[in-house]
Formats: C-alpha cells, structure tokens, sequence
C-alpha cells in the first residue's frame, strides 16, 4: 500500500522529509526496509548555524549526496530495487534533453534544492508539458500571490503544488522555487527499477 506524501514539522527536516517523500512515493509501505528509514534521519540535519547549533541549518549538500550514495550501494548489496543519481552544477534543469525531466517521464522522482526564503528541498514527481508536479513539505495554506504557481491539497499521493519549467529554471538566487545560480545547483534522481520506464517504452516523449 502506498502513504500520502507528508510535511516536514520543524523549520529545518526539509532534506529528510523529502528523501523519505521519495520513497513513499516510488515504493509501497510493505516493500521498504527499517534500514533505509534509519540512515535518512540518521545522516541528515547534520548542518550548522552560525551559533554552532546542529540541525539549525538543515541538512547540507554533502550529507544528501552520501545519502544518494548509500541508497545506490544499499541497493545493490540487499537486492532492492532502488537506484540514485546525484547531479550537481548545468546538469540540473529541466526541458529538453535534462536529466530531470528524462527521470520524471521515466517514473523516477527527482530531489531538488532550490529557493524558498532560503536553501530548501522539494520533491519533482512529474512533468506534462511546461507543467511541473512538485511535492513541497512547508505546509502552506494561502494561494500564492504567483498566479504561476498552483497550490493543491487533494492529491496527497503524489503533488500539491504545480509549478512552470521556466520558473524552477530560474537563475536568479531570490526567485521563489528557483533553482538559482548553476554552480549551486543539487539534484537526486531516484528510481524504483520494479517500475521504471525505459526509453523504449517512452517514445513518444523522446521523440
């Protein structure tokens, strides 16, 4: 059975709540395993703040990156079907021939750290057209004064925000769901292999 996506419950566990949103996304309740619950809150909100408070800063790009690892060998070494792709710098954007979108169409979920009154991550669960599905774990209840941006809180499963290409493109650091400058740019492609679409079967999208 699969879970609604969920909301982060603190100011900072932006990084582990979207990671474990991954997994409740592309697997099942029944098919994930303890040790992948416990190395997500295990490995993240490991940064600091200025005062040296842990955790006051989220979970930084290093620690997300040995995640996508982990989870890459984990996989392999215990035969789960799960395989992770950290992408850093002019790799992470969408349209055309990106990577991002190529996994979205390929129904894998892709991690990105982009601006959100400061650095934050979200989920990108899918694509149609310029159209971009996005799960965000900061709980919003107000319409955004962004008409470009579309706030929804009947799809629990899979997004509750649609938001354009163009705007997560941006390169502009301030630009709310902006990816921001490139050689700060951070994305995770994750898949589950039991139910990844090869390029064969999405021809239609490639073509």
């Amino acid at each position: 059975m699969k879970t609604p996506l969920h909301y982060q419950i603190s100011e900072y566990d932006c990084g582990p709540t979207t990671m474990m949103n991954a997994m409740s996304f592309l697997f099942t309740r029944e098919q994930l395993l303890p040790e992948i619950v416990q190395h997500i809150m295990l490995y993240s909100l490991d940064a600091y703040n200025a005062k040296g408070e842990t955790g006051k800063s989220g979970t930084s790009r290093m620690a997300m990156m040995f995640l996508s690892n982990w989870l890459k060998e984990f996989g392999k070494a215990c035969h789960f079907p799960i395989d992770c792709q950290y992408l850093s710098g002019s790799s992470v954007y969408l349209g055309g021939i990106s990577q991002l979108t190529n996994a979205l169409h390929c129904n894998g979920a892709v991690i990105v750290r982009l601006n959100y009154g400061g650095d934050h991550y979200v989920l990108l669960t899918g694509q149609e057209g310029d159209q971009i599905s996005m799960f965000d774990p900061y709980f919003r209840k107000r319409p955004f004064i962004q008409k470009d941006i579309i706030l929804l809180d009947d799809e629990p499963f899979t997004r509750n925000r649609i938001v354009p290409e163009a705007r997560l493109n941006e390169k502009q650091k301030n630009g709310i769901y902006a990816l921001g400058p490139t050689e700060c740019r951070e994305a995770i492609l994750i898949f589950n292999q039991d139910t990844r679409l090869t390029a064969e079967s999405t021809i239609e999208y490639f073509i």
